[in-house]
């Protein structure tokens, strides 16, 4: 069987989660909606800001008085602070104003305060000035009627205040996702117990809940199935009746002991595995009933870069999000790589003085390699890689935020 390049299973997964019901939606306080996805797009019912206001501490008048502020000076008619509400600007007079305080009907130019003389209540311009200066008008920032963000945003902090901003208090956001975390493997202890000859502390579950908590999806914690096909067949049927996506580690490929890729293949259905990519190439998704499953690889490793590379933008997809691609810069290698591989390889590197360099070791069954990484670096399959080259990295913090 041939590997499916990692690019041609990203397009299926997305086109799977695209087919399958979207979640719900539900309304949220503003102050509750951060990092959640939108369900609707927000369009603003106001102005911002909602009336010409001054950019500056200074003094407003009209534009047709320059001459006259110029010569004589003009005489200071009223005070105006932020949150006022200005009376008309008398004829030939001016306005003490502050910064953001509204310009009053009359007046449409500012002069900064430092280029005015004022002596007993007459202020006199000391410099020529241009006629609207210093002036931020109705709707500079936005316009009432305007879409701020269409439906799949994701909300950063940014995005609050500009929502803050129109005056919006509650959104209408997609619920979480119910996700079933399950490890596999007659190996496996959990942290906390006895290890026993051949086993090892069950670490895959932690990385992906909180992998998936960092995402904002709701998580049920499935524990460890042991490599039983009847057990497995019965804890997939239950997890079918309680989650949206079940994601596993371990188990999906097809040896003897393989028991979820084994009940998948003979009970549910298998869409995709094998994949052309290094570390994670046991990645399958299948379905078991209606419920769609994701089946990481058991190496640690393997396990966090194709929930990153797969699972992730998959989550985001069936929430509704339009953009899944992480986020992925250019920089210089501070290594050198002259094999090439035949699998699209994501090595856990970090930056050092301003080049890219892996970190320890880079087997799949290795994690303490990605604690020491900031990201993931990108290898095309067939590519090698020469010091001081420009290779795409993808940070950490675009991967799991």
């Amino acid at each position: 069987m041939s590997l499916l390049p990692v690019s041609e299973a990203l397009e299926q997964l997305l086109s799977a989660a695209a087919s399958d019901a979207p979640t719900g939606a539900e309304q949220v306080p503003l102050q509750q909606a951060l990092g959640r996805i939108l369900a609707s797009p927000v369009q603003a019912a106001h102005d911002v800001p909602p009336w010409d206001n001054s950019a500056m501490d200074g003094y407003a008048f009209n534009a047709s008085d320059i001459a006259l502020a110029q010569s004589r000076g003009l005489a200071i008619s009223q005070r105006i602070t932020a949150g006022m509400a200005p009376v008309p600007l008398a004829s030939g007079t001016c306005a003490r104003i502050f910064t953001g305080a509204p310009i009053p009907p009359g007046a449409d130019t500012v002069e900064m305060q430092e280029n005015v003389e004022e002596t007993d209540g007459i202020a006199r311009l000391l410099q020529p000035v241009q006629p609207l200066s210093n002036v931020r008008p109705r709707g500079q920032d936005i316009s009432r009627g305007t879409v701020l963000f269409d439906a799949g945003q994701v909300l950063r902090p940014q995005d609050l205040g500009v929502i803050a901003s129109v005056g919006i208090a509650a959104l209408e956001v997609r619920r979480p996702l119910r996700v079933a975390v399950l490890s596999t493997g007659d190996e496996l202890v959990e942290p906390g117990h006895a290890l026993g000859n051949g086993q090892i502390f069950n670490s895959n579950r932690f990385t992906l809940i909180g992998a998936l908590q960092r995402l904002g999806q709701s998580v049920l914690d499935a524990g460890i199935l042991r490599d039983d096909p009847e057990q497995t067949r019965v804890r997939l049927q239950e997890l079918s009746q309680q989650a949206d996506v079940i994601l596993t580690s371990g188990g999906v490929s097809v040896g003897e002991a393989d028991c979820l890729g084994q009940v998948l293949r003979e009970s549910g259905h298998v869409e995709l595995w094998k994949l052309a990519i290094k570390p994670g190439k046991p990645f399958t998704l299948g379905r078991f009933g209606d419920i769609p499953v994701l089946g990481l690889p058991g190496n640690p490793a393997a396990s966090l870069v194709t929930f990153l590379l797969l699972v992730k933008p998959y989550l985001l997809r069936r929430l509704g999000c339009t953009q899944t691609a992480p986020l992925s810069v250019e920089l210089a290698a501070g290594f050198e790589r002259a094999k090439a591989g035949g699998r699209d390889e994501y090595l856990r590197a970090r930056i050092e003085n301003g080049r890219v360099v892996p970190t320890g070791n880079q087997s799949s069954g290795v994690l303490s390699s990605a604690s020491q990484a900031s990201g993931l670096l990108l290898i095309p399959a067939g590519g090698t890689v020469t010091r001081g080259q420009l290779v795409s990295f993808l940070p950490f913090e675009g991967l799991l935020g």
